[in-house]
């Protein structure tokens, strides 16, 4: 049987992956491809039950290291339990953030030393990477704006703008390294606009 494709989706906040999810899905859809929708932290009863904790108001103050391993952690059950016997049987998967959200929040945002998270990346993912990661950017101003908009914030949207700042800017740095992998797409404008981008990149897979 022929193997899945595995895309993920990444950003700040209010980058407006939600959006661009459910027209990833459909899109795919009417091409005939079965999608298999998760997310990051999550994606299984474990990993959810790890994101609770992660981002609930009530978990108060986590020291980063801490958050990091608990990331990791969730993200080698989403692996084994999900994305690997997805893949194998011929589903595509669509992920809500992956391995590049630690890099970008973890080493970005909290400062954590990349090479550490390198080194967890090897030992959990063993050379496993998405076949394609979507990276919606936009400003932090805009982004927050339309968090702020939502409603209440969750334990990591609570970060001020410098944190935000550092997140896009590990978010950037990572698509320069990987810029087969990663495609920057320009989600300041329309929706419109950013799902054409989104339709060039998907049509090349």
């Amino acid at each position: 049987m022929q193997k899945g494709k595995f895309i993920t989706i990444d950003g700040v906040e209010g980058a407006g992956k939600s959006t661009q999810i459910d027209f990833i899905c459909q899109y795919l859809a009417d091409k005939g491809v079965n999608v298999v929708l998760t997310r990051e932290p999550g994606g299984t009863a474990i990993g959810e039950k790890i994101r609770t904790l992660l981002l609930s108001n009530s978990t108060g103050e986590m020291h980063a290291d801490t958050e990091l391993m608990l990331m990791f952690a969730a993200r080698n059950e989403h692996i084994q339990s999900k994305i690997i016997p997805a893949l194998a049987q011929g589903n595509w998967i669509l992920s809500d953030r992956f391995t590049d959200a630690s890099y970008a929040y973890q080493g970005g945002g909290r400062g954590l030393d990349v090479a550490r998270i390198a080194q967890l990346e090897d030992w959990v993912l063993r050379a496993f990477t998405p076949d394609m990661t979507l990276l919606l950017d936009v400003s932090v101003d805009i982004g927050m704006k339309r968090v702020e908009s939502r409603g209440k914030k969750d334990r990591i949207e609570q970060e001020d703008f410098d944190f935000f700042n550092r997140v896009r800017e590990a978010y950037i740095t990572r698509s320069k390294q990987h810029p087969e992998r990663i495609k920057l797409i320009n989600a300041m404008q329309t929706i419109a606009y950013t799902q054409q981008q989104i339709k060039v990149i998907l049509d090349l897979l």
